[in-house]
Parts: structure tokens; C-alpha cells; sequence
């Protein structure tokens, strides 16, 4: 050999060694690049959600104090959080600075009102309402509600208070008889305002204003209706009013009646009910945001929720739970528009709980004594209190108190419900709407669809494969798994679409011919099989090896088509001539159109040719010297299929199951097109489904971002990346453990 050639072929190893270690530092790159993206998405998710899992914190950031007199009636903030107000029993009214900058300080004060009149009584406005009334000694009263004017001069926002009467400035007439009002409370709508009142000879009276647009000047006109209040108790402590002026609350001690005034005409006392909590005294009720719920204080520090439950054809308000306060509840103010509210002690303890939750979020002691007065901005994020010498204000931190460990994994008892549940159910037109954010409908539904994917993907998935890498002839095989293997290709929207819009109505209008075919598909292929079987073997010649399949098209094409002619046969004699009725009222099982047997089969055809490659070149790749042998040493085809070539191909056929259940769980827009996306659980084949990654799909565009929905919406995300890490890890494991024990074969 000439020294030129040998040089040509040492420049020729160097060039390998050189691609060699090229492709080994790019893969070994590329894994590295892999690893650390997953870890960057592991942390941004954590990053994401980890807020909502904060504990609520109070500072303080300022007190002052005010010329004031009387007792506070009403303290609140606007919802700017830059001015305070404080309304009196005695009729001043007072606006302050809460937010301070280089002109104005805070508790500065910024403007005084006096109510004229001699004053017997205030109703406090309701969570979520601004509306005041005083009521007189002549039984009349007077509405009104705090105003801030919004201006930008110069580009500067400049906030004016002022007072405005909604329903004029003349008192209404509350009692005919003109007595003095005691004790009152007052609740509006967009076209009504109601007050209730107990008069000072024991009385109980109702006036109702009922407001039509005058179609000429647009002025809204009053008309004013007079009732009386049937079986009052002797003694009142307090009154309550639900916005919708359908129920009137009179507490009298521990004691608390229900009056039904959904008819004016006819108010009726519903019942009454005993609602202090076991060796204790009622201090103090409020109508939870929203006005479904009643809070209840007491004085040993329980404070319990109630709420209407239908039971025995009848709704009746029923104790929810209870919530661990610190001392008596002196205090109880229900947040603006969340399911939270906070109470305090005489010791000055200030505690933070939410209802849906079922939780106490915060408990802290402020310093300089008990409170005569509370509130909290609607923001959620100021905390004003009155002491006696004088006003603090607090910032607080409680953004997402609705996300809890028992609200995200546990059954809640939400408002209106017969009994604790698993509910998604996120928005709603309301603001006083009770978040419903479980996510187990969502993992349920999750798993479900996966499950009757892979029950349809997984045997028709690995047979295939099977029959496709030991038994095809090479020249059917080579047009088979190409075919196959081209459907992963298919657009998941199109399968989707398909799925909702044109196999759904066919499931649905030939439900007995499709329950029919999976039955009948494998009996006719085994029963073809026993006629081939059985056939002479001259007419078996004909056809070559490992082109048997072919003779199974006729078969399932013709069985197919019988099954759907009869279907209307079997309609007609058995169900009445419609089956999803029959199901329904014959059966109890509900059928909805969009339901898990679609999805189950359409997401089952996208994830087949994933099953089906992975497996069949798993199987295709056991050493030919393996079969060969036990063959040779008498073995039968399908002895050495089932104890030599499945065992020494489990690995990658258990990694193909894997994977396909993988692209099972994430699956997104077949599901979101053809399962009616509803967020129950049911096990039924025939209802639909919400999974993790269609929720996320449909609801992160609508979401705010950095709310509590845009929050749990990141860690259904984050669920579902941990899903797939266990599902991945585990066949991982599995496959090792079936490749270290087969490797010896």
C-alpha cells in the first residue's frame, strides 16, 4: 500500500473521529437543552401559581383622628382607595383622606355634611350597595348615598365627595301613624327600594317605592305602597333585607324569623329558626356578599354560616359550617364582592376568613383597644377601623383567598347546592358570584377521556402491529404501516370537527347498530378465521402467505352494514322507536350527543398510528435467530409469537402504550370539539367530559391576568406537566425493568 493511500485513510479517520465526537456533543446538547427547557417551564408554572397560595398579611401605613361625634353608623373607602367616609347616628357625615401625597395628608379632612332632622335610627347599606337611610321621629326616612365626582384637569385625577339622594331629597314616608322609627333596614333594586321598620309601639311596617321612566321628560316617577309586617316579636335586635326583596330576616335574641315578602300582599312568616351556635349567645348576623348566605356571630367566637337547601320538596335555611373566631364577635363585615369577611373581637383581634374555602385566613391583634367600627375598600387591599382614640388604616395582602387545598381537591358545599360537590364553574355575569374552581371534574374528565381512547386505541393499536411485523407478507407490509403511520399526520381539529359534527349525529341516530358493531366486528373476524381454518387445502393455496388480512374486508364492511340496516329494527321493537329516549327514561341513563364514546373513538383513531409504529418496529426488531430457533426447535408460530417475540418486544410495546396514553391525556382539540366540554362526573360512556388541557384551552383568552382564575388555570397546566412526568418516569421504570429482563433471550 503507497504512503498516499495511507495518509488518505488516516485524513479519513480523523474526519470520523471528527463527526464522532460532533454528534455526541450535539446529542449530548440537545438532551441538556431538552432537560433544562422542561425545567424552566417546571419553575415559570410554579412561579405562576405559587401567589396563590399566600397567606393573607395586614400593615399598618397610617392613623389619625377626626372631629367626630355619635357612633359610627357606616365607615367606608371609595374605590380608588383615596377617600374614606364615616356616617353617624347623629347625621354627620364625614370625608377624609385615606391616601396621602405632597398636598394632602392622610385622615385630612376633605368635607362635611349634616342630615337635618331628628334622627331615631340608620340602616346600614348591604354588602355590595352604597345606599344609607335615616329614619325619624315623624316615621319618615331619608336615602342617600355617598358620590365621588372623577375629574382629570391638567391631566390629574381629582376626586370630589358629595352626598346624593337617589330617591329625592324629601323623606319618604315609612309609617303612616307617623311614630318614630326604631330600628330599620333598607334594600334597592334597578326598579324598586324597600324599608322595613319597627316602629316605637312595637309595630312592623313596610314601604315599597316602584320607579317608571316618565316617555316624555325620561324622569324616573315613585310611587309609594305602604304594608304592615305580620307576627313581629316583641323584641327586635336586628333586621335584615336581601337585595332582591323576596326575604326579610328579624332577629330577636338567638332567634331568627324568615318572613317570605316575595308578595307584598301576603307577607308570611316562613319559620323560625334557633341560630346560636351550643352555649352561646348570637352578637351580631350579615348577609354574606351575594345575600344567599347569613353570617352569625356569637360570643364565644364561632361564627356560622347559613344558606338555603332544598330539602323534602322545600328550601330551608340550613347551618353550613362553622368558623373558629378569636373572643365574641363585636364586628362582622362581609368583603364587596368575594365570599370573605372579617370580624373582630373586644380584645381588638382582627380575623380574615373566606366561606368557600372553609378557611381563617388571618388572625392579628391591633394594638389600642376594641373597635367600634370596620371596613374594608372594595378593592379588598384597605383595611379602615375606629378606635377610640382615633382611625388606622392597614394594607392588606389577600388576593386569592378562594384558592384552597379543600376548594381545589376536596367536595364543597356551595351556596344554593343540596349537598357538598366537585364543581368548575369559574365565571358568571355577577360580580357576587361564588367561584367554583375544583379541579377534580377536570382530572376526572382528564382520565376519562384517556380511558376510552386507549380501550379503543390499544388493542387495535399493538394487534396491528403484532400482525403487522410477524405475520404481513413484506409486500403488504410495505404499503400498511406507511398508510397507517401517515394518519398521525391527520390535523387533531379535523378529527375533532369530524367527530362533533358528523359521527356524533350518527352514534346518536343509530346508537343499537354502533353498540351492535363492536360486538358483532370480533365475532365475525374469529368466526372467519374458523372458516379459513377449516377450508381444504387447496382452496387455501390461492391466496399467498400473509395476505390473509385482506379477506377480513368484506367481512367487517358487510358486517358493518348489517349492523346499521337493523338498527332501526331494533329501535322499533325494543325502544319504542328512539333510543336515547328509551335509554333515558327506561334505562335512567342520560345521553348526551357530544359524549365520551365519541371522543373515545376519534381521539382513539389519532392516537392508533403512534401505538401502532412504535410497537410494530419493536416487534419487527426482535432478532430473527430468536424466532428462527424456536421454530427449529418445534415451537409453533404462534407459541414462539407469544413466549419468544412479545416478550423480548415488551419494552417498546409497553413504551408505545405509554406514549399513546401521553398524547392521550393531552389531548386538546378533539376533546374541546366533541365532548360538549361539561365538567361533571359521570362515569357513563354517554355524557360528555371537560379535560385539564380543553379548559385551559377554552378559558386562559377570557381570563384576567394575575386573578385567581388566570392562577388556577396555570396550575390545572402545572397538574397536567406533572400527570405526564409521573406517566413518563413510570414506563421508564417498567421498560428497564422488561428490557433487563428479556435482554438474555
Amino acid at each position: 500500500m503507497s504512503s498516499e493511500s495511507i495518509n488518505l485513510g488516516m485524513a479519513g479517520s480523523r474526519k470520523r473521529r471528527i463527526k464522532d465526537k460532533l454528534a455526541k456533543y450535539g446529542v449530548t446538547a440537545g438532551g441538556a437543552l431538552v432537560l433544562v427547557a422542561l425545567l424552566l417551564i417546571f419553575f415559570y408554572l410554579l412561579y405562576v401559581v405559587k401567589p396563590i397560595f399566600n397567606g393573607a398579611t395586614m400593615e399598618p401605613t397610617a392613623s389619625f383622628t377626626l372631629p367626630v361625634e355619635g357612633k359610627t353608623a357606616w365607615l367606608g373607602v371609595e374605590e380608588q382607595n383615596e377617600i374614606g367616609y364615616r356616617f353617624s347616628d347623629k347625621g354627620l357625615v364625614n370625608f377624609f383622606a385615606v391616601q396621602g401625597d405632597g398636598k394632602v395628608k392622610v385622615g385630612q379632612a376633605l368635607g362635611q355634611a349634616q342630615v337635618a332632622g331628628d334622627i331615631t335610627t340608620v340602616a346600614s347599606p348591604a354588602p355590595g350597595q352604597k345606599l344609607i337611610t335615616y329614619g325619624f321621629a315623624d316615621g319618615t326616612a331619608l336615602v342617600m348615598q355617598p358620590y365621588f365626582k372623577v375629574s382629570y384637569p391638567n391631566d390629574v385625577r381629582v376626586i370630589e365627595p358629595s352626598l346624593q339622594y337617589p330617591f329625592g331629597e324629601t323623606p319618604v314616608v315609612i309609617d303612616p301613624q307617623g311614630k318614630a322609627l326604631q330600628l330599620m333596614v333598607f334594600a334597592a333594586t334597578k326598579e324598586k327600594m324597600a324599608t322595613a321598620a319597627v316602629t316605637e309601639d312595637g309595630r312592623g311596617v313596610m314601604t315599597v317605592m316602584t320607579g317608571e321612566e316618565n316617555f316624555l321628560s325620561g324622569e324616573v316617577e315613585w310611587s309609594v305602597q305602604n304594608y304592615s309586617i305580620p307576627s313581629l316579636p316583641r323584641h327586635v335586635d336586628q333586621l335584615l333585607l336581601t337585595p332582591n326583596l323576596r326575604i326579610l330576616f328579624v332577629r330577636d335574641g338567638n332567634r331568627l324569623s324568615v318572613y317570605d315578602i316575595h308578595n307584598l300582599n301576603d307577607i308570611s312568616l316562613r319559620n323560625v329558626m334557633e341560630i346560636n351556635a351550643p352555649n352561646a349567645n348570637v352578637t351580631r348576623v350579615e348577609l354574606l356578599s351575594g345575600a344567599s348566605s347569613l353570617l352569625v356571630g356569637n360570643d364565644n367566637g364561632v361564627i356560622s354560616q347559613w344558606f338555603e337547601v332544598a330539602k323534602d320538596g322545600k328550601r330551608q335555611f340550613t347551618q353550613i359550617r362553622d368558623f373558629k373566631g378569636d373572643g365574641p364577635v363585636d364586628l362582622l363585615t362581609p368583603e364587596h364582592f368575594r365570599k370573605g369577611f372579617i370580624s373582630a373581637g373586644s380584645d381588638g383581634t382582627v380575623s380574615f376568613f373566606h366561606a368557600t374555602g372553609e378557611t381563617k385566613l388571618l388572625s392579628e391583634k391591633v394594638e389600642g383597644g376594641p373597635l367600634s367600627a370596620l371596613a374594608i375598600s372594595p378593592r379588598h387591599n384597605v383595611l379602615l377601623m375606629q378606635q377610640e382614640g382615633g382611625f388606622k388604616l392597614f394594607t392588606v395582602e389577600n388576593e386569592h383567598p378562594e384558592v384552597t387545598w379543600s376548594a381545589l381537591w376536596q367536595e364543597v358545599w356551595y351556596e344554593g347546592y343540596p349537598e357538598p360537590q366537585y364543581v368548575w364553574q369559574s365565571t358568571s355575569a355577577s360580580n357576587d358570584f361564588e367561584a367554583k374552581l375544583s379541579l377534580v371534574p377536570l382530572v376526572f374528565g382528564t382520565l376519562k377521556a384517556a380511558f376510552y381512547a386507549m380501550m379503543f386505541a390499544v388493542p387495535l393499536g399493538v394487534a396491528g402491529a403484532i400482525y403487522t411485523a410477524y405475520f404481513m407478507s413484506a409486500g403488504l407490509r410495505k404499503y400498511v404501516k406507511p398508510t397507517v403511520e401517515i394518519m398521525a399526520a391527520l390535523p387533531t381539529v379535523i378529527l375533532g370537527f369530524l367527530a362533533g359534527l358528523w359521527l356524533a349525529p350518527i352514534i346518536e341516530g343509530t346508537l343499537p347498530g354502533v353498540v351492535l358493531l363492536f360486538i358483532l366486528l370480533p365475532m365475525g373476524m374469529l368466526l372467519t378465521a374458523l372458516v379459513w381454518n377449516y377450508l381444504p387445502e387447496r382452496c387455501k393455496s390461492w391466496l399467498p402467505e400473509g395476505w390473509h388480512a385482506i379477506l377480513l374486508i368484506p367481512v367487517l364492511l358487510l358486517i358493518g352494514w348489517g349492523a346499521f340496516a337493523v338498527s332501526p329494527l331494533i329501535e322499533n321493537a325494543f325502544m319504542h322507536g328512539d333510543s336515547r329516549i328509551w335509554l333515558t327514561h327506561e334505562m335512567g341513563i342520560k345521553f348526551d350527543q357530544r359524549n365520551s364514546l365519541v371522543v373515545g373513538i376519534a381521539m382513539g383513531f389519532a392516537v392508533i398510528p403512534t401505538i401502532f409504529s412504535i410497537a410494530e418496529d419493536a416487534v419487527f426488531s426482535v432478532p430473527k435467530h430468536l424466532t428462527q430457533g424456536s421454530l427449529a426447535l418445534g415451537a409453533t408460530p404462534w407459541q414462539t409469537l407469544s413466549r419468544v417475540v412479545i416478550l423480548t418486544a415488551s419494552p417498546g410495546i409497553f413504551s408505545a402504550v405509554m406514549m399513546g396514553l401521553g398524547r392521550a391525556v393531552g389531548e386538546t382539540m378533539i376533546v374541546l370539539m366533541a365532548t360538549g366540554n361539561t365538567p361533571i362526573m359521570d362515569f357513563s360512556m354517554f355524557q360528555g367530559l371537560r379535560t385539564l388541557a380543553a379548559n385551559i384551552a377554552v378559558e386562559m383568552p377570557e381570563s384576567e391576568v394575575g386573578s385567581s382564575h388566570y392562577r388556577v388555570l396555570f396550575l390545572a397546566a402545572f397538574v397536567l406537566f406533572v400527570f405526564t412526568f409521573m406517566f413518563n418516569t413510570l414506563a421508564e421504570f417498567v421498560r428497564q425493568r422488561l428490557r433487563e429482563k428479556y435482554s438474555s433471550m
